[in-house]
């Protein structure tokens, strides 16, 4: 039996894959804040609960060391992360600082944390979640898609670094999700001379757009379907509306995408 590790998995895409990956005979430890308060996945054989707040470093290690001397853990999936959407004149220090330790620091932490492992027995696989706006990014999103823009270029690099032990590194870039990532999972910040611009963005948010969004559980099939398919492949964009942007991206350039959605948000 194959165990995966997951950041992250007290909601959305990270339930939905612990859940997709306990019901295809995977053994999986689902990390989470405050495993206090899940009541769902403790009633699955075979899943694992342990706390672990991706910001705390000390906290990582212990879990970290806590899941590889009781289980031989074969996938790492780096979930855990929030949207920080809205202005930057309209954030404190502290939110950004709280995206960046989410976002990019945790990741980077618990990949820090399990690669000696994964080098020593010559194989595992990290699986990080970027996102659409990580690849392209977009009005409102700019300290979000720094994180996911990082992320992606630290799992590129790393990929090149691990692949001398049989380790690899893919990423998920998922678009838009119907989970709570546009409420509790979100965080956000008003300024009143963008106030035009966010209201364009915000209709993107409208209960109508997300529920045409992929759910978690689709995005969590490309997640086991990157984990098994045997590919050196390091990328998969996941959902229609992220395949439709990176497929515009690709065919007409960066610059003229720039452009077009540029004009998308003029006023």
């Amino acid at each position: 039996m194959k165990t995966i590790f997951i950041t992250g998995a007290s909601s959305g895409l990270g339930k939905a894959a612990a859940k997709l990956f306990q019901s295809k005979g995977w053994s999986v430890i689902a990390t989470m804040r405050n495993p206090e308060k899940e009541i769902e996945l403790t009633k699955f054989t075979n899943i694992t609960i342990l706390k672990l707040d991706v910001t705390n470093p000390e906290e990582i290690q212990e879990t970290v060391n806590k899941a590889i001397e009781n289980y031989s853990v074969d996938v790492v999936l780096n979930n855990a992360g929030y949207g920080l959407v809205g202005i930057l004149e309209a954030f404190s220090d502290e939110q950004i600082i709280r995206q960046i330790n989410t976002n990019l620091l945790g990741t980077i932490r618990v990949t820090k944390a399990f690669t000696p492992y994964f080098r020593e027995k010559k194989n595992g696989m990290f699986i990080n979640i970027t996102s659409t706006f990580g690849l392209i990014g977009y009005p409102t999103c700019s300290i979000y898609s720094a994180t996911k823009f990082a992320l992606d270029g630290f799992s590129e690099s790393l990929a090149y670094d691990l692949a001398h032990f049989n380790v690899k590194v893919k990423i998920i870039a998922p678009g838009g999700m119907q989970t709570d990532f546009a409420g509790r999972s979100m965080d956000g910040g008003q300024h009143e001379a963008y106030h035009k611009l966010v209201e364009k963005v915000s209709e993107g948010y409208s209960a109508e757009k997300v529920s045409q969004y992929s759910t978690a559980e689709s995005i969590a099939a490309v997640i086991y379907e990157a984990t098994t398919d045997n590919k050196d492949q390091l990328r998969y964009v996941a959902g229609t509306d992220a395949i439709s942007l990176y497929d515009e991206r690709t065919k007409i350039g960066a610059e003229a995408q720039y452009k077009k959605i540029q004009e998308m948000f003029i006023y």
